[in-house]
């Protein structure tokens, strides 16, 4: 099967992702941002500030559901 090419990869990009905070366990959902990895997030519910773990790029790699938009257009690992 043929690779697509980066203009169909674009289409089927996913901009939001539910980040769960490992604090208080709430879920909210975020917008990404398209062309950037995202190294801080802070939860809504409890003020606690998200770093990525070690080896993943951003706060949606490492507590969201959808990994971030730069990851998903290389087709997984790091951004």
């Amino acid at each position: 099967m043929p690779e697509a090419s980066n203009t169909e990869r674009t289409s089927i990009i996913k901009r939001t992702s539910t980040v769960t905070c490992p604090e208080c366990e709430e879920a909210t959902e975020v917008e990404m941002p398209v062309e950037s990895c995202q190294f801080f997030w802070e939860c809504p519910a409890c003020e606690t500030v998200l770093r990525p773990e070690e080896g993943d790029c951003c706060v949606f790699c490492s507590f969201g559901t959808v990994p971030c938009p730069p990851v998903q257009q290389q087709g997984g690992g790091c951004c």
